[in-house]
């Protein structure tokens, strides 16, 4: 979480050197003037329209953008405690331990009055899986919730006032202001889906003391497809929207109890989460198409050596997937992933 107040009489606003600042600022700028922020003053944003937010967003290289009135999120924090009840979640926590929390953006800033919600793609296509290996899901290749965060504080600083970011973190929860404020809409695999990039985004949520122009929801929904439902190997899926994780894959890769027997087997070589329902969702061709010759970022991951991840020091492994959630931040329950991984690669 990044947190920003308005700025103090004695604050220098330009900070050169840092590398999300040199899409907005020259290298060899020096402090910024010194302004009072409690009177207008040239440059000082009053109030930004979605036009102008859309294209600050752009320039950042964020993916799409929106916004939401900061309100509570109530018919989402009623679903949360439904689903609580019924089991739904098994002992995730996560944006579902408070909703009376995660749900009240209005409460995460004194006189919050917008959230802008943004998406950013992480989509790059996969490169043959080598013998003996094992394979991450999309979103773990690379940190891109670590890029989407920078983006949002420089974005912040560019909008003006008091702000806190939220990417990845437990005190919101993104995919409804997503929704609300016409990033994308829930898809019938729970996901936000995206009208040019589908589902294969990372999601982040600046709240902001400035008023903003809102944007609407999207007029779109799944239909009448269902090819993630009965793509889903465990019938996660079965009562769409809903996710049942007591059945999920990627559940049981990042829980602390055993994976159920007959589990382990469709599983395959994965080692950590689960793509199924987004490999087979139609949103996701266009940007598929358009990234299929596409490069894989710096430093990207998609595939780990099995027997590296058995023969490492499981603290050390931990450390080195430290992206990765991992309860009691226990190596040892990536290693327990990596040999059901194994058997299930030495049976294919």
């Amino acid at each position: 979480m990044v947190e920003r107040g308005r700025a103090q009489s004695n604050e220098h606003l330009a900070r050169p050197g840092r590398r999300v600042w040199n899409l907005l600022e020259h290298e060899d700028l020096g402090a910024a003037v010194l302004v009072d922020t409690n009177r207008l003053h040239a440059g000082q944003t009053i109030r930004v329209t979605a036009e102008r937010l859309g294209q600050l967003a752009a320039q950042l290289g964020i993916d799409a953008v929106g916004v939401a009135r900061a309100e509570p999120y109530e018919q989402t924090e009623r679903h949360i405690r439904e689903r609580r009840a019924r089991g739904l979640f098994a002992d995730m926590r996560f944006t579902m331990a408070k909703p009376e929390e995660s749900c009240h953006p209005e409460k995460l800033l004194p006189n919050a009055r917008s959230v802008v919600s943004a998406a950013l793609c992480y989509y790059a296509p996969e490169p043959e899986r080598p013998p003996g290996h094992g394979r991450l899901p999309r979103y773990t290749w690379w940190d891109a919730y670590a890029e989407l965060r920078e983006k949002l504080d420089a974005l912040g600083r560019e909008i003006g006032g008091s702000y806190r970011v939220f990417v990845d973190a437990n005190q919101h929860v993104d995919r409804e202001a997503a929704a609300r404020s016409g990033v994308g809409f829930y898809g019938k695999n729970t996901l936000l889906i995206t009208q040019r990039h589908g589902s294969w985004v990372v999601l982040g949520t600046l709240v902001s003391d400035v008023d903003l122009e809102t944007t609407p929801p999207l007029d779109a929904d799944c239909g009448s497809c269902r090819l993630c439902i009965d793509a889903c190997p465990t019938a996660a899926l079965d009562e769409p929207g809903t996710l049942d994780s007591t059945r999920c894959l990627s559940y049981w890769t990042q829980s602390a109890d055993a994976m159920p027997d007959e589990y382990r087997a469709k599983l395959g070589a994965q080692v950590y989460g689960c793509d199924i329902c987004q490999d087979v969702c139609p949103w996701n061709r266009g940007v598929e198409k358009r990234r299929a010759h596409g490069q894989l970022p710096a430093g990207a991951e998609p595939h780990v050596s099995l027997a590296d991840w058995l023969a490492a020091d499981p603290g050390e492994l931990r450390r080195r997937y430290a992206r990765l959630y991992v309860p009691r931040n226990d190596g040892r329950l990536l290693q327990r992933n990596a040999r059901i991984a194994q058997d299930n690669v030495a049976e294919a």
